[in-house]
C-alpha cells in the first residue's frame, strides 16, 4: 500500500509540475484528436472551432452521418450535442468503441452528432484576448460554461445544420451546466427537443465522494485555502506522463491500480460495472484539465446544499451579486423536456440529491433509476452493458420525439 501511495504521488506531481499542449511533437506517440479516434472506425469526422461572447475558443467535433446508412445517412438528420463531465473532454464518449460508445449509436441511428468540449480542457485552451498563461483565463467554473459555452456550441449547430432545435445528452458536470443555460439563459430552452441528464450532480448535500468529502472544511466555504486555489489549471493534461500511463494501465499491477484511483478521483469511489479494458485510453485522454474554480464550485454546492452560483465571499458576492450570498439558480426556468437518468450507487450524482429536481421542473419527462444496485458515476459512459442500460434508451427517446414532431 505504501508503494502505491509513494507512486500515485510521484506521477501526480510529476503530472502538474508541466502544462505541455498535448498536440507537441514528443518522442512518444501522439495522442490522438478526436477525429482521429473517429476516423479510425471508418466514420467521416469534422473539426469546428467556436468562438464564446468572452473570447473562448472552444473545439468541437462532429460525425455528420454513419457510413453504415450509406446515401440514406447524408440526408438532412436531426442534430445531437453530446457534453462531457468534469475532468473529461469529448474523447469519453469515443472510447467504448463503434459498437457501444453513445456517439456512434446516435450516427448510427441517423443523427447529426456533435461533440462538445468546454473551456479550459486540452481541446478548448485558447483565448482571443486572454493569454492562456493568464490567471485571468483561468477565472471560471462551470457557471461560464453553462452560461456561454453551451450557447455558442447550440448556436453553432444551428447555423451549421440549418435545424431549429437539438437534442441533448450531458454526463455529469454536462448535466450541471445544461441547468446552468435552461436558468439563466432560457431563451435557449427553445432550441432543446429533448434533453437527458446521465448522473446529473445539481443538489449534492449527499454526496459521499471521497475527494469532495476531504476537501470540503478547506475549500467549501469562502475563506483562504479557496483564495489559495481560485484561478488555475487542476490537473493539466501531460502527454508524456499519460503515454506512460497508457502503456503501464495495461502492464504493471501497481500503475493499473493508480489509473483506478484516478478514475475513482474523477467519478466516485466504486468501480462498479466499469469497463476495465478501457483504462489504458482512459488514462490517455483524462484528466483533460478544468480550472480549480470548477471543482471548488462543486464542493460549495455539496456544504451548501444549494444549487447557486460561485461563492466568492461576503464582500465580492456584494459587488457581484448584490447580494452577500450567491443568488441560487431558478430550476423553474427550464421548461425544456427533461430526462434524468441516475444510478444507485453513484456517490457523485446520489439518488437523494436527484429525488429534490421533479418539483422544480416543469418539463420533467421521466425520472429514470437504474435498476442495478451497482450502477456508479462512470457506468454511464464506461460501462460493459452501457449500450442496452443507457445509450438504447435515450435514443430511443430521442426518435420518438422526432417521429411525433416530423423532425
Amino acid at each position: 500500500m505504501l508503494k502505491e501511495t509513494l507512486l500515485i504521488l510521484a506521477l501526480t506531481a510529476t503530472a502538474l509540475a508541466a502544462d505541455y499542449d498535448p498536440y507537441l511533437d514528443i518522442p512518444f506517440k501522439r495522442l490522438k484528436t478526436s477525429a482521429e479516434r473517429i476516423e479510425s472506425h471508418g466514420y467521416p469526422a469534422e473539426t469546428h472551432e467556436v468562438e464564446t461572447e468572452d473570447g473562448y475558443v472552444l473545439n468541437m467535433f462532429r460525425i455528420p452521418y454513419s457510413p453504415k446508412l450509406g446515401n440514406a445517412g447524408q440526408a438532412q438528420r436531426p442534430a445531437v450535442l453530446i457534453q462531457h463531465g468534469l475532468f473529461s473532454c469529448s474523447d469519453c464518449f469515443l472510447l467504448n468503441g463503434p459498437d457501444n460508445a453513445l456517439a456512434y449509436n446516435y450516427a448510427d441511428a441517423g443523427y447529426d452528432v456533435w461533440l462538445g468540449n468546454a473551456r479550459g480542457n486540452i481541446y478548448s485552451r485558447n483565448n482571443t484576448r486572454i493569454n492562456t498563461n493568464h490567471p485571468y483565463f483561468w477565472a471560471f467554473s462551470w457557471h461560464e460554461i453553462g452560461a456561454y459555452d453551451l450557447p455558442a456550441m447550440i448556436d453553432h449547430i444551428l447555423s451549421t445544420t440549418g435545424e431549429k432545435a437539438v437534442h441533448y445528452v450531458g454526463h455529469s458536470q454536462g448535466c450541471t451546466t445544461f441547468f446552468v443555460m435552461g436558468a439563466e439563459r432560457p431563451e435557449y430552452n427553445a432550441k432543446i427537443k429533448t434533453a437527458h441528464m446521465l448522473a446529473p450532480p445539481i443538489f449534492m448535500g449527499n454526496t459521499t465522494t471521497d475527494i469532495i468529502l476531504a476537501m470540503a472544511d478547506y475549500v467549501g466555504s469562502p475563506g483562504l485555502g479557496a483564495e489559495l486555489l481560485q484561478n488555475q489549471v487542476f490537473l493539466p493534461m501531460n502527454p508524456i506522463i499519460q503515454r506512460i500511463l497508457d502503456t503501464a494501465c495495461s502492464n504493471d499491477p501497481y500503475l493499473l491500480n493508480y489509473c483506478k484511483i484516478l478514475a475513482m478521483m474523477w467519478g466516485g469511489d466504486s468501480e462498479g460495472n466499469l469497463n476495465v479494458t478501457l483504462l489504458p485510453q482512459v488514462a490517455e485522454t483524462h484528466p483533460a484539465g478544468i480550472s480549480t474554480n470548477q471543482g471548488i464550485h462543486f464542493i460549495q454546492s455539496y456544504v451548501s446544499n444549494e444549487f447557486r452560483q460561485y461563492d466568492w465571499g461576503p464582500k465580492k458576492n456584494k459587488a457581484t451579486y448584490g447580494s452577500e450570498v450567491p443568488p441560487s439558480y431558478d430550476l423553474t426556468k427550464i421548461t425544456s423536456k427533461l430526462y434524468l437518468y441516475v444510478g444507485l450507487a453513484d456517490e457523485s450524482a446520489n439518488v437523494k440529491d436527484v429525488s429534490r429536481l421533479p418539483p422544480l421542473l416543469p418539463q420533467l419527462e421521466e425520472l429514470y433509476e437504474i435498476p442495478d444496485e451497482t450502477w456508479g458515476h462512470l457506468d454511464f459512459i464506461f460501462a460493459k452493458q452501457v449500450k442496452s442500460v443507457i445509450n438504447d434508451k435515450v435514443i430511443a427517446t430521442s426518435e420518438a420525439y422526432d417521429r411525433l414532431y416530423n423532425n
